[in-house]
């Protein structure tokens, strides 16, 4: 069966046309444009219907040949309500009755879900928690973003769990070290909240560690090399930047990812204990560089886990790679989950 994806984030929108059945997914078409071209959040919904629009009549279809619409979207939103409420990267967004538009729109049903929900379920159904000897899912498994930002969407008992209030799964806002108002210790910032899992734990998180790292050297006297690499710009150290340095084995770049890995460990930690998963899945940041992080981070897991749980566990890299945001709003689109 046929569907369409909108995956809504605030730097770009994209529109897919793709299959899900039998424990596969596989996309025919895509479209993409850039959320800042309109002011308007009606005006956005209104080009993604154009979108889909025009890519079903590419293919000789309109969409009464599709059996579903899924929109992946950043949070916090109300899933079950089918609105949108206020996303930090998506300003002017407010109680934007999304589902609502597009079902009367173009007839069609329609799920809403924010991303890190959509991506477990793709992970979920079609991906690493999916196996096809036995043409089943895991029954608990987590998926973590591990991108711009840290969050995670969970399968718990065979369902996706999204709390009461669609906010489950927020682990970036955890605080793994105490805030400290010591200036030679800076912490990262992420969430909004100082020595947070995502202040440590995001491509954004693995920035501000090189920055901090470079500060320290050059305060020693000692011209490193992730600083020569940025020419002297502390805007142009990136978390890809500090990775492709870890690569060609600058010791610096090397702890930095270290320094990520062992907080990495330190907040699955948590979640191993707490929800006993048999999978987890990490996406982002650890598709690309999980033999520099996956060393420190088993470390400290070896270390603070239970033994029980942690051996009931895997973690593994997406198994729907880079087009899991694609392959996210297709599975919304599916429902049963």
């Amino acid at each position: 069966m046929e569907y369409i994806g909108l995956d809504i984030g605030g730097t770009k929108c994209a529109v897919c046309i793709g299959t899900a059945e039998g424990g596969s997914v596989s996309l025919i078409d895509k479209s993409k444009f850039a959320t800042g071209e309109y002011h308007n959040p009606y005006d956005v919904l209104d080009a993604l219907f154009q979108c889909a629009k025009s890519l079903l009549a590419a293919h000789g279809k309109t969409f009464f040949d599709i059996a579903g619409i899924g929109i992946s979207c950043g949070g916090p939103l109300d899933a079950a309500a089918g609105v949108i409420l206020s996303p930090p990267n998506l300003p002017g967004w407010d109680h934007i009755e999304i589902v609502s538009y597009f079902e009367k729109r173009c007839g069609v049903r329609t799920y809403l879900q924010n991303d890190a929900n959509a991506c477990a379920v793709a992970e979920w159904k079609f991906g690493a928690g999916y196996d096809p000897q036995t043409q089943k899912s895991v029954d608990h498994m987590i998926f973590c973003t591990f991108g711009t930002g840290l969050g995670a969407g969970l399968i718990l008992g065979g369902r996706l769990y999204s709390g009461a209030s669609d906010m489950a799964g927020e682990v970036g806002h955890l605080r793994l070290v105490p805030e400290t108002q010591d200036a030679a210790n800076p912490l990262p910032i992420g969430y909004g909240k100082r020595g947070s899992a995502e202040g440590f734990c995001s491509g954004g998180g693995i920035a501000q560690l090189g920055r901090f790292a470079v500060g320290d050297a050059l305060a020693r006297g000692e011209t490193p090399l992730l600083w020569e690499a940025a020419e002297h710009n502390p805007d142009a150290i990136t978390a890809k930047l500090i990775g492709d340095l870890a690569e060609r084995g600058d010791s610096l770049s090397v702890s930095i990812y270290e320094q990520c890995g062992e907080h990495l460990g330190q907040t699955l930690s948590i979640l191993v204990d707490l929800l006993n998963p048999s999978l987890i899945v990490l996406g982002g940041v650890f598709m690309r560089a999980k033999h520099l992080l996956r060393p420190a981070m088993e470390r400290v897991l070896a270390k603070e886990s239970l033994s029980f749980a942690l051996r009931a566990c895997k973690i593994v890299p997406a198994g729907l790679g880079e087009r899991i945001g694609d392959y996210a709003a297709l599975s919304v689109a599916v429902g049963d989950y």
